[in-house]
């Protein structure tokens, strides 16, 4: 069987860990979301792994997910949070980190920080370099078209570092005017070759709760494909956020029903596994 890879899998305890952006809410979300719960989806879904990405800025769900990946066979690693902020914070984490094989990636939410230009801070480039240097991919979690300015000014910076839109950064409805200026920048990033774009999210964004489907999706996901090519697109579920606008299954029948008209069978290969294999260097012997 061919591997299915979930690049975007998060999972959280409300008893364990602060999720301060889960305060106050009153949606589906707020409850605990554990693996064994979506592993029973998978069959359905058409996935066989995925990647843990972190939901809480901190160190303590850094260690969670880490020790997640070690007990279940089907997780091929973790995308974690560092301080990014505090350089030699960030070194003695690395230190920590490095040596386990599930590490394969590190995410800040920067779409929660009140300044657009959260990453250009001189300690956040000196982390993101050290990150660089060590070939540690970056998740871009980004919702406006200054997200994308910023992440540009940090692969100008840094050219080196491998960098991934999350949710391709919240794209607009492809007959709004705001649809130009994203894939304007969209197509100014891809001019980076360290440029990758994540398939993720797009359920919620079409603001049509249970409603949507793969035409819907099919304009932005098609233009990713050309903007960025076949060899840096991959796939996400966003379980359990993909919840509010649709099941687990339901939402990677979608994507793989727009993949199915746009890719090959080879080139859909490169995007459910051999290009996340690449980005996060996922070795065989982790999943």
């Amino acid at each position: 069987m061919n591997k299915v890879i979930d690049t975007h899998l998060h999972t959280w305890d409300l008893q364990q860990l602060d999720y301060y952006w889960l305060k106050g809410d009153t949606s589906i979300l707020a409850k605990d979301y554990f693996l064994d719960e979506v592993a029973l989806n998978f069959v359905e879904a058409g996935v066989t792994n995925a990647l843990l990405v972190q939901a809480a800025n901190s160190l303590a769900e850094s260690d969670w997910l880490l020790s997640l990946a070690e007990v279940h066979e089907w997780v091929a690693g973790a995308v974690i949070w560092l301080p990014l902020e505090k350089p030699e914070a960030v070194h003695a984490a690395l230190e920590k980190y490095q040596p386990n094989p599930y590490f394969k990636g590190v995410r800040h939410q920067i779409h929660d920080e009140q300044n657009n230009e959260w990453l250009l801070q001189p300690t956040v480039v000196e982390s993101l370099a050290l990150l660089a240097g060590k070939n540690i991919p970056y998740d871009l979690v980004g919702t406006k078209p200054a997200h994308i300015e910023t992440a540009i000014k940090v692969a100008e910076r840094i050219p080196s570092l491998k960098m991934v839109f999350d949710h391709l950064n919240q794209p607009p409805n492809a007959v709004s005017k705001e649809w130009d200026t994203w894939t304007g920048l969209m197509k100014d990033a891809a001019a980076h070759a360290n440029f990758y774009a994540k398939i993720s999210g797009l359920g919620t964004t079409t603001a049509k709760p249970f409603t949507w489907d793969a035409g819907d999706i099919a304009p932005c996901v098609e233009f990713a494909l050309k903007a960025f090519g076949t060899d840096r697109v991959f796939c996400g579920g966003d379980w359990p956020v993909s919840l509010l606008a649709g099941s687990y299954s339901y939402t990677w029948q979608q994507y793989q029903a727009v993949f199915n008209t746009l890719l090959t069978a080879f080139e859909k290969t490169k995007v459910y596994q051999h290009n996340a294999e690449i980005f996060y260097n996922l070795l065989p012997d982790n999943f």
